[in-house]
């Protein structure tokens, strides 16, 4: 381990140590370009006598190594064009019904599609069939004198059909039928001493159902004495074997064919050792009593194939070896014909009949070479100079290059072609870097679509080295190409023109009447979709000729297809999202008809304003500025500022009188069963002869008057236009004494959440006897809705849940639906607990958007959003921030949202407001430190409000401003 750490601080060390200057070491390149060449010269003619002579002769040799494989190639393409037909065949006849006929006569009469495969295919000697109950029928092509006279067959026999079957016991009936040509049947002959179970040989055990057959080691036909192998498979829909038997003839012929020179030597082996094939067959086969055997490679007394076998066996890769004297040249290859039967092709030539014209050349190669470096030894000295001065401005270019210098330098001609192409490669090369560079920046740093194309283009055509060049979007809703950019002369470079983007090549070129070329290359975003289209006019040169420079370009031209795509994608997701919120937007407005426009309109007047604050280049906010992010950002703020009102109740939004809420009208109806009961009463009563004395009719009407002025106090009350004094309370708290008899049950026809209510406060009581004496005005245990976990919001500052630092105070009841309480109210229609439930809104504003997962550029947007119910002394809510910690974008939003709350014609619970009465509020908000004075200050020089009366007001609401004295409201002077 501490080894481990040396070698690492050492490795560390030497990265760090300064590394040696290479530019002073070494000869000047014209000296070693012009001492390389003369040693380069002196030592070819070494090396030409020594080593060149060896060099032709592997080559040579190697020449003949793949000649010799690809004989074994040929060999074993062969052998697989013999077998391979009788495969196929094979395959067909598993599924001849002949594998499935119980009868002989069944199956003679498909002898026809045997006979058929034995004359197309001349090799195949015999097709047959084994049966699973010992049955045999095979069909033999009787080809030449010698077969005709073995089985004694008739001068016209062309098919011999040898059959066996069984009776019920097992007895063995053997017959030999011989057909013609035509099928017809010549001669049927019993064979009472032709016995056969095809049972039980191996091609019918080895049978299966395998896409390949099974097929035998070569072996030799007793009858013909030919080589040949057996192919079997199991028939498809029975338990029969078909199998072929087919020739392997002219594997020795092949052999014979494929010789390397006169005297070469190649046979065919196998694992045993045994020759399968050898180009005299007669030294191959031995008869062994009735049956024929193959000799081995020893038996064939071939001392170099024999040699080459044991070599092979060993392992030895070295294809030269020496045999009987002599340098021989072998190959041992396989030969993967026959499948799970391995054979080995064994090439061997001599190496004096490969080599014999190399002997005879060599004396010559050697003067000639002797005699061209004695030639060329000055002329070496001379270009080697010529080039190295060439060289070494090329090397002076790179270096500059090495530095990340790719400015094009002053050009100087060498004498050599191939230098000067070179520098003008490097040139181009550095022309390329440099536009590849430009325009990565320009990718990477312009946001606008039509800028950024018309700089790439420009630096394209540099990189391209074109003459001029167009950019164009394609518009889907038009179906047309839209040039977006351009550069260069004009060459016939339209504005727009129709594309077919279903039948248009992605690249297309033509000539143009002055003689250059235009390629048009389609431009498709990463999904393949059409976004424009990149022209491009160059001359025509050899340089632009070459398809090398169309695959060039459009693959540079991809990187402007993404770009374009990109910004597009970007500009989408924008509008999408722009989209989306305006429908939010839209979607809160409309939930009530009275606050229809407020989202709006406040956005509206709010982007004015901070449009014309950045605009400012002297004041107060002649440093205030906004990029187009921040553009954006406030401009969706200001959008959403409003958004947590979906969770806002209507009724409590809407509520225009102190007693309106969401009402179960069966009291209503309970109550108008009560003045029936009272009319069934005063019906009754009325019948009655005694008539009211005059004392008890003034008392009546000014009992009933004394009820108008009571029900009219009540009523002006709940309507919530004026401020309630001490006394006006005091006098509702008496008129709430006044009792009357209610004789239905209250408990009848109410909703689940309302009876549930009613019980939990009569919860231990005696059921209630009627008539049942009730207050006429009552704060009611069931007017009292709670808090649940559930709904509990958590905006006080001491709230463990509260992580986005809320600072509010939470009424002690969700909801209190008391008619005294509600009555109470001092000002306006709203309890406190209904000013919660509205301000709450601002609450899930900023819940909502603080849990999307915003880009940085758009983070700001959440708090725009939720701090426009703040106020510059920390009163505000939800978050109680003071002006310090209130951005100007955040003030901005805050006036926009008064100045459009008291101007607006919508609200039920207030009349519209002039523009001065406006103002003057506003500037008492600044006054108490509500408002941003110096900001409200420049709202009213600016005039602004008055651009947005003469859009959005009513006529009656614009009447005279005094700036001067609004101002002075503020409680700050004039500046």
């Amino acid at each position: 381990m501490p080894l481990f750490r040396r070698s690492r601080r050492s490795s560390r060390s030497s990265l760090h140590a300064p590394s040696r200057d290479l530019r002073s070491t070494g000869l000047p390149v014209r000296f070693g370009i012009s001492a390389l060449v003369m040693a380069g010269m002196i030592l070819l003619a070494v090396v030409l006598v020594t080593v060149g002579w060896w060099g032709a002769r592997q080559v040579l040799l190697d020449m003949a190594e793949r000649s010799a494989q690809d004989a074994g190639r040929i060999m074993t393409e062969r052998s697989r064009r013999i077998i391979d037909p009788a495969v196929a065949t094979l395959r067909q006849l598993a599924f001849d019904p002949i594998t499935q006929a119980g009868e002989l006569d069944a199956r003679l009469a498909r002898i026809a599609a045997f006979s058929a495969d034995l004359v197309a295919n001349p090799l195949v000697s015999a097709v047959y069939v084994g049966y699973p109950n010992g049955d045999f029928l095979l069909v033999r092509a009787l080809r030449g004198a010698e077969q005709r006279s073995f089985f004694s067959a008739p001068e016209p026999a062309r098919f011999l059909v040898q059959t066996i079957t069984r009776n019920a016991n097992g007895q063995e009936h053997g017959q030999y039928r011989f057909y013609d040509d035509d099928l017809r049947l010549l001669s049927l002959r019993e064979q009472p001493d032709y016995h056969f179970d095809p049972r039980t040989r191996p091609w019918y055990a080895s049978a299966n159902r395998a896409l390949m057959p099974s097929i035998s080691a070569p072996y030799v036909f007793f009858t013909t004495r030919q080589i040949g192998i057996s192919l079997s498979q199991r028939a498809h829909a029975s338990e029969a074997v078909v199998a072929i038997d087919m020739t392997l003839d002219d594997l020795a012929t092949s052999l014979g064919n494929l010789r390397l020179t006169p005297h070469s030597e190649l046979a065919l082996v196998d694992e045993a050792g045994k020759v399968i094939a050898y180009s005299d067959m007669n030294r191959v086969l031995e008869q062994d009593g009735d049956s024929f055997r193959f000799r081995s490679l020893d038996e064939l007394n071939v001392p170099t194939l024999s040699l080459l076998a044991r070599r092979a066996r060993s392992g030895e890769t070295n294809a030269l070896y020496h045999a009987g004297g002599q340098e021989w040249l072998g190959l041992s290859l396989p030969f993967n014909v026959i499948d799970d039967h391995p054979l080995h092709l064994l090439i061997a030539a001599p190496g004096d009949e490969l080599l014999g014209q190399l002997e005879r050349n060599r004396k010559t190669m050697v003067l000639i070479a002797l005699f061209l470096v004695i030639a060329f030894l000055p002329l070496g000295w001379w270009a080697g100079r010529a080039i190295g001065r060439s060289m070494e401005r090329l090397a002076a270019r790179a270096r500059r290059m090495s530095r990340f210098d790719f400015r094009e330098q002053g050009k100087t001609a060498s004498m050599l072609r191939e230098v000067n192409m070179l520098t003008e490669m490097v040139d181009n090369v550095s022309l390329t870097v440099e536009a590849f560079l430009d325009i990565s920046a320009i990718l990477s740093t312009e946001t606008h679509v039509e800028q950024m194309l018309q700089q790439v283009l420009e630096k394209f055509i540099q990189a391209t080295r074109c003459q001029a060049g167009a950019v164009y979007l394609w518009q889907r809703e038009s179906g047309q190409m839209q040039r977006a950019a351009g550069y260069g002369a004009d060459h016939g470079l339209a504005e727009s023109f129709a594309h077919d983007r279903q039948h248009t090549p992605s690249s297309n070129t033509r000539a143009l009447p002055d003689g250059s070329l235009r390629v048009e290359l389609d431009l498709r975003g990463r999904n393949g979709s059409l976004e424009g289209l990149l022209v491009l006019v160059h001359a025509h040169d050899s340089a632009h000729g070459d398809p090398r420079f169309l695959a060039f370009a459009r693959r540079l031209s991809g990187m402007l297809a993404v770009a374009i795509e990109t910004r597009q994608l970007i500009a989408a997701q924008k509008a999408l999202l722009e989209s989306l919120i305006r429908l939010m937007a839209d979607a809160i407005d409309a939930k009530s008809p009275y606050t229809g426009g407020h989202c709006e309109r406040v956005p509206h007047l709010a982007i004015m304003l901070v449009e014309r604050l950045a605009q400012e280049r002297e004041g107060p906010y002649a440093g205030f500025s906004l990029n187009e992010d921040e553009r954006y950002a406030f401009r969706l703020a200001a959008l959403l500022h409003d958004c947590g009102k979906v969770t806002s109740p209507e009724h409590i939004v809407d509520k225009a009188t102190k007693l309106e809420v969401i009402h179960n009208r069966i009291h209503e109806v309970r109550m108008r069963f009560e003045v029936l009961w009272r009319d069934a009463e005063l019906a009754l009563l009325h019948q009655l002869p005694q008539a009211l004395s005059e004392q008890q009719a003034q008392a009546l009407e000014a009992q009933r008057a004394r009820l108008r002025e009571d029900f009219a106090f009540v009523a002006q009350c709940n309507v919530g236009s004026e401020a309630m004094s001490e006394e006006a309370i005091a006098r509702l708290a008496r008129i709430a004494t006044q009792t009357w008899e209610r004789h239905f049950d209250d408990s009848l026809g109410l909703a689940a959440e309302e009876a549930r209510r009613l019980a939990a406060t009569r919860q231990g009581q005696a059921a209630q006897v009627l008539p049942v004496t009730e207050p006429l005005l009552a704060d009611r245990p069931e007017h009292i809705v709670p808090w649940d976990e559930e709904h509990r919001p958590a905006v006080e500052r001491g709230d463990p849940r509260n992580t986005l630092g809320f600072d509010m105070t939470l009424p002690r009841y969700r909801q209190n639906m008391g008619e005294l309480h509600n009555l109470g109210i001092r000002r306006g229609t709203l309890t406190p607990e209904d000013r919660f439930a509205i301000n709450n809104h601002i609450v899930q504003t900023l819940v909502m958007l603080k849990s999307l997962p915003w880009p940085e550029s758009l983070k700001s947007v959440p708090d725009t959003a939720a701090n426009h119910h703040e106020k510059m002394d920390g009163t505000g809510y939800p978050r109680r921030l003071k002006a310090s910690e209130l951005p100007l974008q955040d003030r901005v939003m805050a006036l926009a949202d008064v100045f459009e709350a008291l101007t607006a014609a919508d609200r039920p619970y207030k009349p519209a407001k002039t523009l001065s009465e406006s103002l003057r509020i506003m500037a008492n908000m600044c006054r108490e430190r509500h408002l941003d004075t110096e900001l409200f200050r420049y709202f009213l020089r600016s005039r602004l409000w008055e651009v947005y009366a003469g859009e959005l007001l009513k006529e009656g609401q614009i009447d005279a401003v005094d700036i001067v004295e609004i101002e002075a409201l503020t409680g700050t002077a004039a500046s």
